[in-house]
């Protein structure tokens, strides 16, 4: 691929040694050339990205740079190294923020995974976040109807990470012939639990309206595929639409529901502060005292259990939790004891658990995703 170009903009506040080697970096990790260019003001910054192949900006607090984040400039991504809620990139841009300085690698990995891997964006909903990229393979047109795998990230259900997080999977798993649904949800520090439960139905249940429009997808054969948070939100959602008769618009059939590195047990991952409260904060309530009559923890009881993946065994859908031993070890607790409750409560489960730390099991090029991927295969074309 062509140059991937880093642009800096004025007032930026990180240290210009450390955004060069961050950048270098992860130019060599990735195979490309790339430069790193400092701007100096808005009119510097549209002059650089115009005509760039593949670009990534930093744009910084200048209200002329953030103006140009919403403009139709090609190939651009835009990161911001501190949160920005409430950005919404312009047609063909792409918008990471809140991750820290690390923002910058995030952004180049996005850039250069969208040049070599171009996928469909499709809207679901009218709001910003709903939306998924679609990939298929043999590129975005496609072909013969194949198995469709949806992909749900993870991010403690925090609005500063994003679908992005899955695309090495997309790329992986397109390229084993599989339709690819990445889908982007609203999520609840900025939307409610509400929101976000509903738009991964959504997502799902969008699934039949692509099929009628590409007829490239075999919906009765999808799996949905979560890593950590967003293995709650799978396993929730395959759970609920088992409910309904495994039925999504009448027509996709989930098949298999695989949990990578999940938070499954959403009681215990409230009362042991995982990620520093990131359960409560996400449903709006911690987890009930185990003995109360109080209605605001019958209320809370009655929204972790219809949330907990745990808590709604038998899932009536086959599972597949895929656990790396070097996690952390309350996941490690989570997912042994879903797989051995969901096995006892009569569910179709394969537990794999083999070395490797939270982002392994979303690394392609790892033997524990190699054998996440092998089962995926073996349920989806058997």
């Amino acid at each position: 691929m062509s140059e991937v170009l880093v642009v800096v903009g004025p007032g930026v506040v990180a240290d210009a040694g450390l955004l060069q080697e961050i950048a270098t970096r992860e130019f060599a990790t990735l195979g490309v050339s790339g430069t790193l260019v400092h701007a100096r003001d808005a009119a510097h910054v549209l002059s650089l990205v115009n005509g760039a192949a593949s670009a990534v900006v930093l744009p910084g607090p200048s209200d002329e740079v953030r103006a140009l984040i919403g403009r139709p400039l090609g190939a651009v991504v835009w990161v911001d190294v501190e949160r920005a809620d409430g950005v919404t990139a312009g047609a063909g841009a792409a918008h990471l923020h809140g991750r820290g300085i690390n923002g910058l690698a995030w952004g180049v990995r996005h850039a250069v995974h969208r040049v070599r891997h171009p996928s469909r964006r499709i809207a679901y909903g009218e709001q910003p976040d709903q939306w998924g990229e679609l990939y298929l393979p043999g590129g975005p047109e496609g072909g013969r109807a194949v198995p469709a795998v949806v992909l749900v990230h993870g991010g403690y259900w925090r609005s500063i990470w994003a679908a992005d997080l899955m695309e090495p999977l997309c790329a992986d798993l397109a390229g084993r012939g599989f339709a690819v649904w990445n889908l982007e949800y609203r999520r609840p520090d900025l939307h409610g639990w509400h929101a976000t439960t509903a738009d991964v139905a959504a997502g799902l249940a969008a699934l039949t309206t692509i099929s009628e429009v590409t007829a490239a997808l075999d919906l009765g054969k999808v799996a949905v595929v979560g890593h950590s948070a967003g293995a709650q939100l799978a396993l929730r959602a395959a759970a609920d639409r088992a409910a309904q008769s495994g039925a999504l618009g009448g027509e996709a059939r989930i098949v298999l529901a695989v949990s990578l590195a999940g938070v499954l047990d959403l009681v215990q991952g409230d009362r042991r502060w995982l990620s520093s409260g990131a359960v409560a904060s996400a449903l709006g309530a911690p987890a009930p005292a185990t003995t109360s009559g109080h209605p605001a923890d019958e209320e809370a009881a009655s929204l972790y259990a219809e949330s907990s993946p745990l808590l709604r065994l038998p899932l009536h859908v086959r599972q597949l939790i895929v656990q790396g031993t070097a996690d952390d070890l309350d996941l490690v607790d989570f997912s042994r004891r879903h797989a051995r409750a969901a096995k006892e409560s009569g569910d179709d489960v394969t537990y794999v658990e083999m070395p490797g730390d939270h982002f392994d099991v979303i690394n392609p090029g790892t033997p524990i995703w190699q054998a996440t991927a092998r089962a995926i295969v073996s349920a989806l074309r058997h």
